[in-house]
């Protein structure tokens, strides 16, 4: 049984997840509802994303100094206004506004939250640690999407955040029952840690965290027309191959973790060099539906078999900064996000089909496999503590 203050922030975390991505499932209810195109009302997503890249750094400063339970507490108010503001809000630009006061709280909060997670376990538990702590934000793809998206079409788009409401309180109830006080905030100067972060082993695993994200983006933006167009599923159909992608990236964060444990490099380098395997099948099998779905459920799962671990490099390589470095972290996944369904849309409008983004979501996986390997070969061992400072 996982720690009741791990699993507190495993619910916070279902709810931030939920509100990240059901929004993709009620596009159309928005853009009726507000006269505008199905596009327009897409931006809301990027709008979320960018505003986790922007907002990270900020809210990294306003929190430094907050003991870890009052920062955590002070997020999940932020997420609740963001939701708020989106079940009340009268116009298109006001929506967008709430979700970017939502967006500001996601990087902060699973940031503190999983140093908050790595100290509370004895070290060879803590990417376990991480990886239970996330699986509220992968738990959200498979359940709390779903279920809103068919609360939102059932009873109102607005409906759907309100349920995100009561998410939020019990999640900040569940936080300030049975996350310890007492787990301190930064404690240097803001200067010099900022300058710690800007360390080449510190800004290489957040370099690799947003290459594993550009890579998975450049594909999944992409997953339903691939699905449709090239394999050849029914929008129903469609449904059935998420839930599945949403089980395997599940199973996949939480074996990441408890593999990492025990060696976290050759983990992160086998989780690499599997993605580009998977990506290269997907490209060969997408006329065959079987095939297909068995290699976006594999995919997926390496994907996310990356998260629990390269958040933990981070913090590790940063021990002087664990919270800014958390915070930011999280802001690289998100730009890598923005930056994977950008040069995704890119290659299709310069005539790439898309049977031909996992060849390029391939090449990224390769790039970002090239800048572990050259940590692994400067340590010479496969365990984290080789990629921290000085590595």
């Amino acid at each position: 049984m996982p720690p009741l203050p791990i699993l507190a922030l495993a619910v916070a975390s279902f709810g931030i997840g939920t509100t990240e991505f059901v929004i993709m499932g009620l596009l159309p209810e928005v853009a009726r509802s507000f006269d505008v195109t199905i596009p327009q009302a897409g931006y809301l997503v990027s709008g979320y994303a960018m505003g986790v890249v922007v907002g990270a750094p900020i809210v990294a400063i306003a929190t430094a100094r907050l003991p870890r339970k009052s920062a955590l507490l002070a997020l999940i108010g932020v997420f609740l206004a963001g939701n708020l503001g989106c079940a009340l809000a009268p116009s298109y630009g006001l929506l967008m506004a709430a979700r970017i006061v939502t967006a500001f709280a996601h990087g902060a909060f699973f940031g503190i939250g999983a140093v908050v997670a790595r100290d509370l376990v004895p070290r060879e538990k803590r990417t376990q640690a991480v990886s239970l702590m996330f699986a509220g934000l992968t738990l959200a793809n498979v359940l709390g999407v779903p279920l809103g998206t068919a609360l939102g079409q059932a009873a109102g788009w607005r409906s759907t955040f309100w349920a995100v409401v009561a998410i939020g309180l019990a999640a900040g109830a569940a936080i300030q029952l049975c996350v310890p006080a007492g787990l301190p905030g930064t404690r240097g100067r803001l200067v010099s840690e900022f300058r710690a972060l800007g360390r080449w082993p510190v800004l290489r695993p957040m370099l690799i965290s947003t290459l594993s994200s550009v890579s998975f983006f450049t594909v999944f933006t992409y997953i339903a027309p691939f699905l449709t167009g090239i394999t050849g599923f029914s929008p129903r159909g469609v449904t059935g191959v998420l839930f599945a992608a949403g089980m395997g990236l599940t199973i996949g964060n939480l074996a990441g973790g408890h593999f990492a444990d025990r060696g976290a490099m050759a983990t992160i380098v086998g989780s690499f060099l599997g993605i580009v395997a998977a990506l290269l099948v997907l490209m060969a099998v997408a006329h065959h539906p079987a095939a297909t779905v068995a290699a976006v459920v594999v995919w997926s799962g390496l994907v996310f078999a990356l998260v629990s671990p390269l958040q933990i490099w981070v913090v590790e390589a940063a021990s002087d900064a664990p919270n800014l470095a958390s915070t930011l972290n999280q802001g690289a996944f998100n730009l890598g996000n923005a930056t994977g369904a950008w040069i995704g849309g890119t290659a299709l409008t310069l005539g790439a089909g898309y049977d031909q983004l996992p060849l390029i979501a391939a090449a990224v996986s390769l790039v970002g496999l090239g800048l572990v390997l050259t940590a692994v070969s400067r340590s010479g061992r496969g365990k984290l503590s080789a990629a921290a400072p000085g590595a």
